[in-house]
């Protein structure tokens, strides 16, 4: 599994993402497509953008009870994604149930992964609003033991977390991190945070990239510089 850069695509209507992506003349980057856009312009959203030729990340970060999600994802596989998550937090019988239910009849399937914690989570909110005491380091790695024994094929972590990951996951387990950031941006909202270059470092396999390139004077420029710093 190569590299890749996932730009997320934040924006809340059709139009404001066509004329986002037709900015990209020479590439087809993997876009990843979350609540706000997909709560917008329902599914229809994911098809046009995929009639573009664009990988797709679907993000709806599913938490429910196994039935439902099941259910849930028997839908969502039907849209061609490349990618879509549920909570690692949802439990074991959860993402074992996701897993049914998105693989189709011929055995195929998107990659299915899970998220740990988010980058916008600290270890003082974790532990003092979500009465989890453990280590964040920690909880993220059973979170991500647990997604790999459910049968998933990786989690979104932290760059932070990457290496530690596939530590314990195995080199085959993907890492989608979040909260990349150029050196010289703004870090925002996010927490745990590196830039492109010591993402790939600590072993990241996909970065997920918004701000940065969707608000970017040249946001063609700010992807290819992504790609240069993150695959080379």
């Amino acid at each position: 599994m190569g590299k890749d850069v996932i730009i997320a695509c934040d924006f809340n209507s059709k139009a404001e993402v066509i004329a986002f992506l037709e900015k990209f003349k020479d590439e087809k980057p993997f876009v990843k497509i979350g609540m706000e856009l997909f709560y917008a312009e329902g599914p229809d959203i994911v098809r046009t953008i995929k009639g573009m030729g664009h990988k797709i990340f679907l993000d709806l970060k599913l938490h429910d009870i196994p039935n439902t999600v099941k259910k849930a994802m028997a839908v969502l596989s039907g849209l061609d994604v490349d990618m879509c998550n549920v909570h690692a937090a949802g439990t074991k019988g959860m993402m074992q149930a996701a897993l049914e239910g998105l693989t189709r009849a011929d055995g195929s399937r998107p990659l299915l992964i899970a998220v740990t914690q988010l980058t916008s989570t600290s270890e003082e909110v974790m532990q003092q609003e979500l009465w989890i005491d453990k280590p964040i380091d920690e909880t993220v790695m059973h979170y991500a033991k647990n997604t790999m024994e459910a049968g998933l094929d990786g989690v979104v972590c932290s760059p932070l977390e990457a290496g530690k990951v596939h530590a314990v996951c195995g080199e085959k387990f993907l890492t989608i991190t979040p909260g990349v950031r150029f050196a010289d941006g703004d870090v925002g909202d996010q927490k745990r945070v590196t830039t492109p270059a010591k993402a790939k470092e600590l072993g990241s396999d996909y970065i997920v990239v918004g701000r940065p390139i969707t608000q970017a004077v040249d946001p063609v420029a700010a992807y290819r510089r992504c790609v240069e710093e993150f695959v080379g």
